[in-house]
């Protein structure tokens, strides 16, 4: 059986691109919780007005945290896709170290409903999100 670091080792490893580009990698995960924790090292590079990180990249940030809640030690979940997704921007979120936090509120068979959260290296809340996602599962 495939240890905690192992299994974050081997996610971050395999974990789509764009994940590496936003500095970003999967730090811990709770599965009886459904629950995940990412760290992203952005740089100036996706921000505007000098280093405030631009409203996409923090979406992306948040929906890379909620789908790895639901889907990451997943064995029979194949894709996940959001059906719905909404950002609230409480601050702005500048450029640097952020933790980003996604969880499940209810995961059915074929629908998850799932949230997130990003907190700034002063642990300041400045965007979350809440998402309706599908789930497509392995053929038994």
């Amino acid at each position: 059986m495939m240890s905690k670091e192992q299994a974050i080792e081997k996610i971050n490893q395999h974990a789509p691109k764009f994940i590496s580009l936003l500095g970003g990698k999967l730090v811990d995960f709770d599965v009886d919780k459904d629950a995940c924790r990412f760290e992203f090292d952005i740089g100036k590079d996706y921000c505007h007005s000098i280093d405030i990180v631009q409203g996409g990249f923090v979406t992306a940030m948040l929906d890379t945290a909620m789908s790895h809640a639901v889907m990451a030690l997943s064995r029979d979940i194949t894709t996940i896709s959001s059906l719905e997704i909404k950002t609230t921007y409480l601050e702005p979120t500048r450029a640097g170290k952020l933790r980003v936090e996604g969880w499940a509120v209810k995961k059915g068979y074929k629908v998850a409903f799932i949230e997130g959260h990003i907190y700034n290296d002063k642990n300041v809340l400045t965007a979350t999100a809440s998402s309706v996602a599908k789930l497509s599962r392995r053929a038994e």
